[in-house]
């Protein structure tokens, strides 16, 4: 299971490794970085849309948002399920985000057994 992970914060890299460390060992999930949703774009493009299972994204990056890149990728065929982070959670987000059809939400700081669960939820 191919999982992007677009966030502005590069130390988000090292957490989501050590936390899906044994996810990782036994080749159950495979996470893929990118540090803008402009970036996130070109590893869809690169990585084929239809190879990652997940997208989630932090809301608010530089340049490209969060909800901007939700669009993209939801206005973009084949559908691919993306979850918003934040550290912002508020309703304008929320509301934001389901009306461009966002699959899932996740506040920060992110309960990792939570996401886990969310994670599995969109295997096939």
């Amino acid at each position: 299971m191919k999982i992007l992970v677009a966030d502005d914060e590069k130390d988000v890299a090292p957490l989501f490794r050590m936390r899906f460390r044994p996810e990782l060992a036994s080749g159950d999930i495979d996470l893929l970085f990118a540090f803008s949703g402009e970036e996130a774009l070109q590893k869809l493009h690169e990585h084929g849309k239809t190879d990652v299972v997940l997208v989630l994204s932090d809301i608010n990056m530089p340049g490209m948002t969060g909800l901007e890149l939700l669009e993209r990728i939801k206005s973009d065929p084949p559908p691919l399920p993306v979850c918003m982070m934040t550290a912002y959670d508020n309703d304008d987000y929320r509301g934001k985000a389901a009306d461009l059809k966002c699959d899932g939400y996740v506040s920060k700081p992110i309960d990792f057994a939570a996401l886990k669960a969310t994670i599995n939820s969109f295997k096939e």
